[in-house]
């Protein structure tokens, strides 16, 4: 894709909450600073007057010129409607995905742009990275659980590289992708600052396997972002919840793709990374490195907490206690029939 096609992006930044005013205006601002310029960049905010006013009035400068949107969104409350109603409205060709809590390196656009050089492929993730509020990792945080906090995780394959799913808060995709399957499923994924679900991009990304069976999904780890990770989130507390949500998460994917799918790129990750991640540790233990012990029990934690996840989730799906769905883009944030399935950010790629 030549530079001249990079006004075929558009970026979506959903957003949700003024507590994260500045990491909202910085990442609008690395997006329109992209060696890449981006057609328009889409901020969508989630039933919040407040935050839609003052983001108006922000970049009313903007009107004009369409370089910077600011929109309500028009489905149910969460990241999966958000998203639904940046795509509905987008006038790219191809769609990015931004968190509003990161920033974008310079190509991070274009990097992105010369993987749709291969008509096959309509999605390329990135790379991102984690910016810890203290300035430095925790000793006991292991990277292979870096997902827990939204970045990339040890264990992914790097270079340019095909992939079941990317991961949203850093991908892109061909609008025809969302012509094939719809949009992302309601009722699965982020909603404020709930539980903190996720996996509506990977039941996503499955679905859109299923609907172009030949469609090729690119991970490219130069299109990096810089995510911010605050104090909140560098504590335990934090990393045992979000562990058992993606249980959760995964129980909901796996009852609606199947588990063969669901659980497909989560297998090798818990059979080969997660142990050589513990034997890691113990051995940094054994040799007085610090936090080895503490990273090695974290990995046991968190898959103890992550397979409790996945049983409470699976029961509740059996019981038909919660339910997602998804359809076209433009129907109210994809509530369509379509995906119907009792049962939410994917821990494998």
């Amino acid at each position: 894709m030549s530079a001249e096609t990079g006004a075929g992006i558009s970026v979506v930044v959903c957003v949700y909450t003024e507590d994260r005013w500045e990491d909202i205006l910085a990442a609008v601002s690395s997006v329109r600073a992209q060696s890449l310029t981006a057609r328009e960049t889409l901020l969508v905010v989630d039933h919040n007057p407040t935050l839609l006013e003052r983001l108006t009035k922000e970049y009313e400068a903007y009107d004009d010129s369409g370089d910077v949107r600011v929109l309500a969104n028009t489905g149910p409350r969460g990241l999966s409607a958000g998203r639904n109603t940046g795509i509905a409205a987008a006038r790219g060709d191809i769609i990015a995905f931004l968190d509003d809590d990161a920033v974008a390196e310079r190509d991070w656009l274009r990097y992105f742009a010369e993987g749709f050089d291969d008509p096959r492929v309509l999605a390329v993730g990135g790379r991102t990275l984690p910016a810890w509020e203290s300035g430095v990792r925790p000793d006991w945080f292991p990277e292979e659980f870096d997902w827990v906090v939204g970045c990339t995780y040890k264990g992914l394959p790097r270079g340019r590289v095909r992939v079941r799913n990317v991961l949203g808060g850093n991908a892109s995709f061909r609008r025809a992708a969302f012509d094939a399957a719809g949009g992302f499923a309601t009722g699965i994924g982020r909603d404020g600052d709930k539980r903190p679900l996720g996996c509506e991009e990977t039941e996503f990304c499955i679905r859109l396997a299923r609907a172009v069976p030949d469609a090729v999904l690119l991970i490219d780890d130069r299109s990096v972002i810089h995510h911010r990770v605050p104090a909140a989130r560098e504590r335990f507390g934090y990393f045992r919840a979000r562990t058992y949500a993606e249980g959760l998460s995964k129980a909901l994917v796996a009852r609606s793709v199947g588990a063969a799918k669901g659980l497909e790129s989560e297998r090798r990750y818990t059979t080969r990374v997660l142990p050589s991640g513990v034997a890691r540790g113990l051995r940094d233990a054994a040799l007085g490195r610090p936090g080895g012990a503490g990273r090695a029990g974290a990995i046991v934690a968190g898959v103890l907490t992550a397979t409790a996840g996945y049983v409470v989730g699976s029961v509740r799906a059996h019981r038909g206690g919660v339910a997602f769905s998804a359809g076209p883009i433009g129907d109210t944030g994809g509530r369509a029939e379509g995906v119907r399935s009792a049962g939410g950010e994917g821990a494998a790629a």
